[in-house]
């Protein structure tokens, strides 16, 4: 079974949640995150295997019509990404820290995957619109070298997709810092 994430993003929260009954009763998914997001919009994620989550997406995009904004299959997903997502990753110690900022949840997720993938790092979080005027961020751990390859990877892979706010790489953060990260 290959994992994968699937996400879609609707300008309508009525949508947002008649897409997610959809697409759980389509197929064998797990339903990461369905909920509101700023400014309005509204997200559903999911994982499984590539086949149903395809298949879910489908649904999803179906019941959701024109309210569909963006959509997101991201196969062979890095097993790091999902608790990111959902903030259960335990970190011990903030090393070097980097942070990706997008435009979007879709390009954020597909950044923190190549990030994953491309050298040894954790990803301590990854947190899409809630509360952030639609923009969403990961924050990753590492050994320096190995965190800026990480962010550049990130970019790399979202370059095309025009979403990059900003990005930053902290060599050696102050330890207030983990407060607020960890």
């Amino acid at each position: 079974m290959e994992p994968a994430i699937g996400l879609i993003e609707f300008n309508s929260i009525a949508s947002g949640i008649l897409a997610t009954d959809a697409m759980a009763k389509k197929s064998s998914v797990t339903v990461v995150d369905s909920r509101s997001i700023c400014p309005g919009k509204y997200i559903v994620l999911i994982t499984g295997d590539v086949e149903a989550v395809q298949q879910s997406l489908d649904a999803g995009l179906q019941a959701g019509g024109g309210a569909v904004t963006e959509k997101l299959l991201l196969p062979n997903v890095h097993e790091q990404v999902v608790p990111a997502l959902i903030a259960a990753t335990p970190v011990h110690k903030i090393e070097a820290l980097g942070v990706i900022e997008t435009f979007n949840a879709p390009a954020c997720i597909v950044a923190a995957d190549a990030a994953a993938k491309a050298t040894e790092v954790q990803l301590v979080l990854i947190r899409v619109g809630n509360g952030l005027g639609g923009k969403s961020f990961v924050v990753i751990t590492g050994e320096w070298v190995n965190v800026e390859a990480a962010v550049a990877a990130g970019i790399e892979r979202i370059k095309g997709m025009g979403a990059l706010v900003r990005r930053i790489v902290i060599p050696n953060p102050h330890v207030d810092l983990n407060s607020f990260i960890l």
